[in-house]
């Protein structure tokens, strides 16, 4: 009986000197979790819009710009597509009348016009642009000058504007012969886009009538006894708004036009054969008004090809705000007064 006992107690002693069997440890291995780099951001690239001074997307302006001689009789209002303008200027033509040579190429109408003949300043006026010139024909000395400069000339009644020229219905010839100006684009696709003309401020107070000019309501201007009108300062629009006459100046859509600047330019007229010619090779008086202020300045034209150079008192190039602009060729028989507000 004790040998069995004792063979017990040495088995259980045996069982007891045996290491218990180790519970694994579960043990997960974690992967670091990758932190995100910042994300860059890089703003598409711009440009500026060569004739308005605006900030556009890089590319968007490699385009031709489109002149045209618009009529500015009575029958011919309201023009279509002035609103839609970079620059215009205004001249002196026969019997104290004025036409426009307006410039497009920030936006491109689909219509334009009514156009009418060209005249003997048009060369030196849209030869810095190159680009396209619309008009309806002319004496052929005009359009001989005319196609003498680097700008396509886009005629009435050339099988070049069978599709592109037209008479609209709704008004009288011939006050009435409107350009598909889209259209037309389109067919010179290979044209440059126009240089820079004038110096441009981002910043509108920064400009040199906001930093230099005195407060100004509205300006007036006449180029004869038969025309003549106002650019009233709209502080709420931050524009001129214009009159001819004694009435506003409506655009198609029965809005009033405005400018962003108004630039006034004085000069000599001299006439052949009963044309009246605005002479623009040489320099003269200017003001520049931007922003409720006009500042006095001086403009020069070395030639045919050169853009119109404005500068200040002291020699610097006066800088635009950055819009549209029209410019008043007032002969030096003509009249020009700014009006301070109150």
């Amino acid at each position: 009986m004790l040998s069995v006992t004792l063979a017990i107690g040495l088995s259980l002693a045996i069982a007891g000197c045996v290491p218990a069997k180790a519970t694994p440890t579960s043990s997960t291995t974690r992967s670091a979790t990758p932190t995100p780099s910042p994300s860059i951001y890089t703003p598409p690239p711009t440009s500026i819009a060569p004739l308005r001074g605006t900030t556009v997307p890089a590319g968007s302006l490699d385009h031709a710009s489109i002149a045209a001689k618009i009529d500015n009789l009575p029958a011919a209002r309201p023009q279509i597509g002035l609103e839609s303008t970079d620059i215009v200027y205004q001249e002196l033509v026969e019997g104290g009348l004025t036409r426009y040579l307006a410039v497009w190429q920030s936006t491109i109408p689909d219509l334009l016009g009514p156009v009418r003949s060209i005249r003997p300043m048009d060369p030196d006026i849209a030869s810095p642009y190159g680009g396209i010139i619309c008009y309806s024909g002319g004496q052929q000395r005009f359009v001989d000058l005319m196609r003498a400069t680097p700008v396509y000339n886009a005629i009435h009644g050339q099988s070049d504007t069978a599709s592109t020229f037209f008479r609209t219905p709704t008004k009288s010839a011939p006050h009435n012969v409107l350009v598909k100006a889209k259209e037309l684009l389109a067919q010179h696709t290979s044209i440059a886009a126009p240089a820079q003309q004038f110096q441009y401020s981002a910043d509108p107070s920064l400009s040199t009538a906001m930093t230099a000019g005195t407060p100004t309501a509205v300006v007036n201007y006449a180029f004869s006894g038969v025309t003549s009108g106002s650019w009233t300062w709209d502080a709420s629009r931050v524009v001129f708004l214009r009159s001819q006459g004694a009435g506003p100046d409506l655009d198609s859509a029965g809005a009033q036009l405005s400018a962003t600047n108004v630039v006034v330019i004085r000069v000599s007229v001299t006439t052949d054969l009963g044309v009246p010619k605005t002479n623009l090779i040489g320099s003269g008086e200017a003001s520049i008004s931007s922003g409720g202020r006009t500042v006095q300045a001086t403009w020069s034209k070395a030639s045919a090809t050169d853009p119109i150079h404005l500068v200040d008192s002291a020699g610097a190039a006066v800088r635009l705000a950055v819009g549209n602009t029209w410019i008043e060729l007032i002969p030096l028989a003509g009249s020009v007064s700014v009006v301070a507000p109150g």
